[in-house]
C-alpha cells in the first residue's frame, strides 16, 4: 500500500487524503490512506503542508533517489557488499550496463 501511495504523490504531488484516494481508484478508507501517510510521513518519506482546511502531502525526494535509497539498504545488508554489486552488475541488461559504463567513463573524465 505504502508503495502506491508513494506512486500516486511521485506521479501527481502534492496531494491530499482524498486526491490520494481518487488516483487509487476509490478503493480505499480515508483512515487507511490517513494512518498510511502518517506511516510515510514517521519514515521522513513525506513531508506534509496545511492548505486550508486540508493537508497535502508529497514525496521529500524523487522516485529515484527514492531507488537508490533503497539499493543502498539492501547493500547493507549483504555481508559482503563487493560480491553484492558484482552479482548485482552481472544481472543487469546490456542497456543499463552501457549506462553504466558511460557514467563511469564521464567520471573519470571529471577526476
Amino acid at each position: 500500500m505504502e508503495q502506491h501511495v508513494m506512486d500516486a504523490l511521485w506521479d501527481g504531488g502534492p496531494l491530499s487524503i482524498r486526491d490520494v484516494i481518487t488516483r487509487l481508484g476509490e478503493k480505499h478508507a480515508y483512515t487507511t490512506i490517513a494512518t498510511v501517510l502518517g506511516n510515510l510521513d514517521r519514515k521522513e518519506l513525506v513531508v506534509s503542508e496545511r492548505e486550508g482546511r486540508a493537508v497535502k502531502y508529497a514525496a521529500r525526494c524523487t522516485r529515484e533517489q527514492h531507488t537508490a535509497r533503497l539499493m543502498e539498504v539492501a547493500l547493507d545488508t549483504s555481508r559482503d557488499r563487493a560480491t553484492a554489486i558484482l552479482h548485482f552488475v552481472d544481472s543487469i541488461a546490456p542497456n543499463d550496463l552501457k549506462l553504466l559504463r558511460d557514467y563511469l567513463a564521464q567520471q573519470d573524465k571529471l577526476a
